[in-house]
């Protein structure tokens, strides 16, 4: 008999299965931009993002992800955007995770070609 599958709620990305899982939209080789729908409080504890189209709240208690969230429009793509930021090998999956969640619930988006 197998274990059960851990319950989760609907767009936790806490099972993914780290870099490059098959289901995650991430590509780090993309360039992606803050949604222009969703506006960024800064916080004491790093930031809260609103998305006025769905109404969705996310807190952002890493600094570190606030800074990369804010400068993705800077960057050819999110890879060099996270190299920017100081990000080593070890530290990238648990930054992927919080990138692809932001991602799945539209926080950040695709960069069109010739978009800042």
């Amino acid at each position: 008999m197998s274990a059960p599958a851990p319950a989760t709620r609907p767009g936790d990305r806490s099972a993914v299965a780290g870099p490059g899982a098959a289901d995650s939209p991430f590509d780090l080789g993309t360039a992606w931009t803050l949604n222009p729908k969703v506006a960024v409080r800064p916080e004491p504890f790093g930031a809260l993002l609103y998305h006025f189209g769905t109404r969705k709240l996310s807190f952002l208690k890493n600094r570190t992800v606030v800074g990369v969230v804010q400068a993705l429009h800077q960057h050819p793509d999110a890879e060099s955007a996270l190299a920017a930021a100081g990000i080593d090998a070890a530290s990238r999956p648990l930054y992927l995770q919080a990138l692809t969640a932001l991602a799945d619930s539209g926080m950040i988006i695709p960069r069109e070609e010739g978009q800042q």
